[in-house]
C-alpha cells in the first residue's frame, strides 16, 4: 500500500521559523516532524509519496540521508500549490497500488489508528474535540459511515466533544475519476473527495485517540512536551 504525506505548504503561520526551512523539517523532540510522520506509517505502507513544493531541495536532502523508509518518491506540486486536493492529484501517476493512505505533513497521528484506517476500503480519521467549532465535524450515521463534514459549525449544533476531521484518509485509486470542484477558498480540497466517494460507496469513520496538529510556533513549543512516543515509536528506537 502507498502512503502520501502532504508536505508542500509554505508554513506561513509558522513564520519566522519557516523563512529558511520547510515546516516538515522543523525539529520536534530531537527529530524533524517529517521523521515522526514516516515512523507513523512504518509497517503500514511499503511506499511513501511526499508532496513537496516550498524549499523542496531541503526535503530531498533529508530523504536521501534518512533510513526510516527505503522506498519513497518525491512529487513536486506544480505549477503552484492549489490546495490539498490538488496536492493529491499530483500523485495520481506515481501511485504503485490501488489503495493508499493520505496524511497531513504537519500533523502527527497514532500509528495504531492509521493501521485501522488502512484496513478500510474508504475511510476518514476523526478525533473527539471540545473545540470542534474550530474544525470540521465529521457527521456519520449509527453504523459509523461518513455522511458529510460540517465546517466550523456553531457550538450550539453539537454536544461536546464532537468528532472532527483530522486530515488522514484512506482512498482507492478510482477516486480520481471524480471531478473535484474548486472550493469557496479558490482551492481543491481533499475532503471533497471524501464527500464524492461517499455518494457511491461506504466511507467508514475511524476514531483516533491521538492527534497532534502543529500549526504555529506556539503549537510547536507545546508539542515538545507531548508524549509522542506513546503513540509513535521513537526515532531512536
Amino acid at each position: 500500500m502507498d502512503g502520501v504525506i502532504l508536505a508542500g505548504g509554505k508554513g506561513t503561520r509558522m513564520r519566522p521559523l519557516t523563512l529558511d526551512r520547510p515546516k516538515p523539517l522543523l525539529e520536534l523532540q530531537g527529530q524533524p516532524i517529517l521523521a515522526w510522520s514516516l515512523l507513523s506509517l512504518q509497517d503500514i505502507v511499503d511506499h511513501v509519496l511526499i508532496v513537496v513544493s516550498y524549499l523542496k531541495e531541503q526535503i530531498e536532502r533529508f530523504m536521501a540521508g534518512q533510513d526510516l523508509i527505503q522506498t519513497y518518491t518525491l512529487v513536486e506540486q506544480l505549477p503552484e500549490p492549489m490546495g490539498t486536493g490538488h496536492a493529491l492529484q499530483t500523485c495520481r501517476k506515481r501511485l504503485r497500488s490501488d489503495d493508499f493512505l493520505v496524511i497531513n505533513g504537519d500533523d502527527l497521528y497514532s500509528r495504531e489508528a492509521l493501521g485501522q484506517l488502512a484496513s478500510q476500503e474508504f475511510g476518514i480519521l476523526s478525533m473527539l474535540r471540545d473545540d470542534f467549532d474550530q474544525y470540521g465535524v465529521v457527521v456519520h450515521d449509527e453504523a459509523g459511515r461518513f455522511l458529510r463534514i460540517d465546517e466550523k459549525p456553531p457550538r450550539s449544533r453539537y454536544r461536546a466533544p464532537a468528532p472532527c476531521n483530522i486530515g488522514a484518509y484512506k482512498f482507492k485509486a478510482w477516486v480520481f475519476d471524480y471531478d473535484l470542484p474548486i472550493s469557496e477558498r479558490g482551492e481543491y480540497e481533499i475532503s471533497d473527495y471524501v464527500g464524492l466517494a461517499a455518494k457511491d460507496h461506504a466511507v467508514n469513520v475511524v476514531a483516533s485517540p491521538f492527534w497532534l496538529p502543529i500549526g504555529d510556533p506556539a503549537a510547536l513549543d507545546a508539542a515538545q512536551q507531548v508524549d509522542i512516543k506513546r503513540w509513535i515509536a521513537s526515532p531512536l528506537g
